[in-house]
């Protein structure tokens, strides 16, 4: 009997059932293979649906106790020269951590020797591929190669700025036996210790260096005698030579800016070039070797001579951003992916210069589509059929592969077909013959994360449940596809299956649209909320209506009691999955409905802890790019580099394009600003870099606006004239309480100059079109430093959910109250437990045109709340995702109700200073479970001076230690409905919560002062 995929395979769900103990175990297709849901984005995928297709996962055969554990984010895949051998590299978060606690540390135990990265080894002389062997590598970024030779091969080792050298053994296995090759950087260059960069080296502000791609020449040379490595934060490429066994130490090292790599007289200082080396194919061997580099923020490919003093002898500018390229056999053309442009360029390498510019997936999408500009695909990597009649691109964004026709004539559409793939393909390779295809991607569906608790934390015979691995990132794992290479009939097929998978024919009912005119012309304002990290469960799981768990609530009515109140009041979206997997990528996606590829390579390694910064928020590698001048950007921050070669320009790298490959202007901000819309910011794409530094910092202040200091520099220069200055960015010292009242200040101050003259007939509108409003405060932090002791996570949680209602009550109380809506999200939900997914989230709108009363259950996302906003103010969608995404018309009505609401303090806020309304008498006021004290201990050496720089399973092990103390866990996630019998369930949550929890025993009076 025919079974449906997911079912078959509930490791890919939930991360936890382990069915595959075997390495290499294979999941064959069916005759129909069901699809498997992407509840976060609306998609589905069929991984199984290419004839005769097999799947598995990567399991590396860890020792006991991780012998079922999976690796995440394979990135890259390459064939030996005799095409017997596949490598399959990981690039991700790939951490396994045991079941005990250090409780003396508050840290979880890793299990160090297996917490690393992995070269998997495929025997691929036969069309099944078998895995026999696993090799670990502390820290990778995408690159990896072989010796011409085929006797080795080479992996660059990230921030441990080397390049490993694998070779086989006697017995044939695969071990690294010589010293690696040095590339020399310093670790933590650029670390500015005092302003004005004194201290300032070659390049950055606090960032570790990180080897990427690499390639050898491979023409006449067995084995290659050139060596090229992309110094991916270095802005620079190393050149070894002498080959396998010789290599000349150390490398070369070029220079690729245009400042540094430009000769007297005439240096070009300051002028953008060659950052970000990602890729490089070296094409040639000896003194005609010649290195094509693709440099991702400034879009170009930087031709380099390698011969004699290797220099830059060309750049060729690209569309989009230059991913992983490859040479023709003949090493005449070079094909790059690139994304954001969707498209992959075919450049001629004797004249360095574009021959062809293919759209990958524009030829084969609806009319409507394919007409509008939208981009979306994020093209990642390229790969030639042995007889270079085809090219395959993987689309991870799509799930698919694109078929590119070579050959003949460049008139016509070069894409014949679109093949399925797992979630979000990284690399795509071909079997000696070319008959077999074996496409790696880096995700997989994630489920449920209900026993996910942190720690268990407690006394003996307490569950130690985070050894189960659990965290988000931890549940993303990563497969093998191999399928036959597909004939023309069965790739229009496969064609007709990814434009089902990705919805490509959806349209929007009448139905639908009717509801949304109806708002669309009732209201003319949206303000935006955007908060940090929570999951349904963990705030309203306690409920009465919908399906939530109470086990799994941390910060419950008694600490959200307006959440509580607004979506009771108005519409329960119980079914609500945020996009994001962290915040690194959440913010774009919330923001963009899009996340760049070079984001999604990116965080895996972040939240890993192995390097490479946060470059999303318009922050690269710590340099605020918005500010086009160095010396603006050190009169805003004192620690920056004086060096004009630092990422000059405005290019964000993090940034998304807008629709017609419209440099970095594909935010949510910009499609309303090119629709002529007002725009005014607080908090969103803000500079925090100087809240938490010793020496220069920027204060605390509750009222900047009244000593005309400012607070918040903006990281988005198209953000910058509509931003409050006055408005603090994240930093958890700061209540959301003040972030409110410096909203408050500025809005009424716009009500009283709008005020009319006697016998004007009506109010200027002035309020913004679009109002973004950052209140962070639910993700917690800095609790020794904490101002007027909102210093404990349960009152952090209880002044953001605070700061929220007192917004909404100011517009219900105000003229707007009938035109505007007000949108609230979490960025992601990485830092809670949820029974039914981990991308589970809370999603709130308040306002006349909302429902009242009703519970909505439909699945819906970040890309739906997006596209939601966009059509309340008539905007187009920003890209594919948002095109293809549905509004959530079922939330409206089309008439307005009459409505109000009164904000309400959690009853905790009175332990602040806080100024807050009168204390009613019969109050009572509980106390947090531990104090500042408590807090601040058991966070010792975190950085909270931005999302998610702390180690954030790490941290929310704590909170639930500290939250939960040793309450009884669930036993195992079910994904069960628990929309029924919800006053049983909730009676016996209360009773269990009002039972006397004796507090665990100390194992460190300084871990639990209190």
């Amino acid at each position: 009997m025919a079974r449906n995929f997911r079912s078959r395979f509930p490791f890919l769900v939930a991360g936890l059932t382990l069915t595959l103990a075997a390495a290499g175990a294979l999941l064959h297709a069916q005759s129909q293979p069901l699809p498997q849901q992407l509840p976060n984005l609306g998609q589905q995928i069929t991984p199984l649906a290419p004839a005769g297709a097999q799947f598995q996962m990567l399991n590396p055969g860890l020792a006991p106790p991780a012998q079922n554990w999976l690796a995440s984010n394979a990135v890259t895949s390459v064939v030996s020269p005799d095409h017997k051998t596949m490598l399959v590299l990981t690039s991700g978060y790939n951490r396994f951590n045991l079941g005990n606690v250090q409780v003396a540390t508050g840290g979880v135990t890793w299990n160090a020797a297996d917490s690393n990265e992995y070269v998997f080894v495929y025997d691929i002389s036969n069309p099944t591929p078998v895995q026999k062997q696993a090799v670990q590598i502390p820290i990778t970024y995408n690159g990896i190669a072989f010796d011409p030779s085929g006797s080795a091969f080479y992996v660059p080792g990230c921030t441990y700025d080397l390049v490993h050298i694998i070779t086989p053994t006697a017995t044939g296995v695969w071990k690294e036996q010589t010293q690696p090759l040095t590339l020399g950087h310093r670790l933590g260059f650029g670390l500015n210790l005092t302003p004005n960069g004194a201290t300032a080296v070659n390049s950055q502000v606090g960032v570790y260096p990180c080897a990427a791609g690499v390639s050898l020449s491979t023409a006449g040379a067995t084995p290659g005698d050139t060596l090229v490595v992309a110094n991916y934060y270095n802005d620079s490429i190393t050149v070894f030579t002498g080959g396998l066994g010789k290599w000349s130490t150390p490398g070369a090292e070029v220079d690729l800016r245009p400042g540094k790599a430009s000769p007297a007289p005439n240096p070009q200082t300051g002028v953008p070039g060659g950052e970000y080396p990602f890729w490089v194919v070296v094409k040639g061997s000896g003194p005609s070797a010649t290195a094509h580099v693709s440099s991702v923020r400034d879009r170009e490919i930087d031709v380099v001579r390698l011969s004699g003093t290797p220099a830059v002898t060309a750049r060729i500018a690209v569309m989009g951003q230059p991913n992983k390229m490859v040479l023709n056999a003949a090493q005449t053309l070079l094909f790059v992916a690139e994304d954001q442009s969707d498209t992959v360029d075919v450049i001629d390498t004797v004249t360095n210069s574009i021959r062809e510019t293919v759209p990958v997936v524009a030829p084969l999408l609806p009319f409507s589509l394919a007409q509008s500009g939208y981009k979306g695909a994020n093209p990642n990597n390229v790969a030639l059929s042995p007889d270079e009649s085809q090219l395959y691109v993987t689309d991870g964004n799509l799930n698919c592969i694109s078929v590119v026709a070579l050959g003949g004539s460049a008139s016509g559409d070069r894409v014949t077909g679109l093949i399925p793939t797992g979630w979000y393909p990284n690399a795509v390779s071909f079997s000696g013959d070319g008959n077999t295809v074996y496409a790696i991607n880096g995700k997989s569906p994630t489920g449920p994360n209900a026993n996910w608790c942190y720690g268990g934390y407690g006394p003996p015979g307490s569950p130690a449940c985070f050894g189960a691995n659990t965290y988000n990132p931890q549940l993303v794992k990563a497969g093998l596809q191999t399928f036959p290479r597909p004939s023309a009939t069965q790739l229009a097929a496969l064609t007709q299956q990814v434009a089902l998978n990705n919805r490509f024919s959806s349209s929007e009912s009448a139905s639908d649209a009717a509801v949304m005119a109806a708002v669309h012309k009732g209201v003319q304002h949206v303000i935006f909320i955007l908060r940090e990290n929570r999951t349904y469960d963990q705030l309203l799981g306690d409920l009465p209506i919908g399906n939530g768990d109470p086990a799994l609530t941390e910060f419950g009515q008694t600490v959200t009691p307006n959440l509580h109140n607004l979506v009771q009041k108005f519409t329960t979206l119980d079914n609500f999955m945020d996009t994001a997997e962290v915040s690194y990528d959440g913010w774009t996606w919330s923001t963009a409905a899009q996340t760049p590829d070079v984001v999604q390579k990116q965080w895996p390694v972040v939240y890993a802890y192995r390097g490479l910064s946060l470059d999303s928020t318009g922050l690269d590698r710590n340099v605020n790019v918005s500010i086009p001048t160095t010396a603006g950007r050190i009169a805003a921050d004192p620690f920056t580099s004086p060096d004009a070669d630092v990422l000059p320009g405005t290019t964000d790298i993090g940034a998304p394009d807008g629709p017609n490959n419209q440099l970095n202007t594909g935010f949510l901000w910009d499609s309303a600003l090119r629709a002529n819309l007002t725009v005014r910011n607080y908090g969103f794409f803000i500079d925090g870099t100087l809240y938490s530094t010793a020496t220069n910092a920027i204060p605390p202040l509750r009222n900047p606006f009244s000593t005309g200091t400012i607070v918040s520099h903006p990281s988005n220069v198209s953000l910058t004239p509509f931003t409050d200055v006055y408005f603090r960015g994240f930093d958890p010292v700061f209540p959301d309480y003040w972030r409110f009242k410096e909203w408050e200040r500025e809005f009424d101050a716009n009500e009283r100059r709008a005020r009319p003259t006697v016998g004007a007939p009506r109010f200027p509108e002035t309020l913004a079109s679009l109002t973004l409003v950052r209140l962070m405060h639910d993700h917690t932090g800095n609790f020794d430093t904490a101002i007027d002791g909102v210093n404990t996570p349960e009152l952090q949680v209880a002044d953001n959910d605070y700061a929220v209602g007192l917004l909404i009550d100011k517009i219900a109380h105000s003229r707007y109250a009938n035109n505007t809506l007000i949108f609230v999200i979490e960025d992601d939900a990485q830092d809670g437990g949820d029974h039914v997914d981990s991308h589970r989230s809370i999603a709130l709108v308040a306002g006349a045109w909302v429902k009242q009363g009703t519970l909505v259950s439909t699945q819906y996302n970040t890309l739906d709340f997006l596209r939601t906003m966009e059509e309340v103010l008539g905007l187009p969608p920003m890209n594919l995702n948002d095109a293809l995404a549905h509004p959530m018309a079922d939330i409206f009505t089309t008439t307005p109700n009459p409505w109000t609401y009164t904000a309400t303090p959690s009853a905790l806020l009175y332990n602040t200073q806080l100024p807050l309304p009168p204390r009613q008498t019969a109050l009572i006021v509980p106390k947090p479970t531990h104090n500042a004290k408590y807090w601040a201990r058991a966070t010792k050496g975190m950085d909270f001076s931005d999302a998610d720089r702390v180690d954030s399973d790490d941290f929310n092990e704590i909170l639930w230690k500290g939250m939960m103390g040793n309450r009884p866990y669930p036993a195992a996630p079910t994904g069960s409905d628990l929309r029924q019998n919800r006053a049983e369930l909730l009676a016996r949550y209360r009773v269990s919560r009002k039972q006397k929890v004796k507090a665990p025993p100390r194992a460190n009076k300084d871990r639990d002062p209190d």
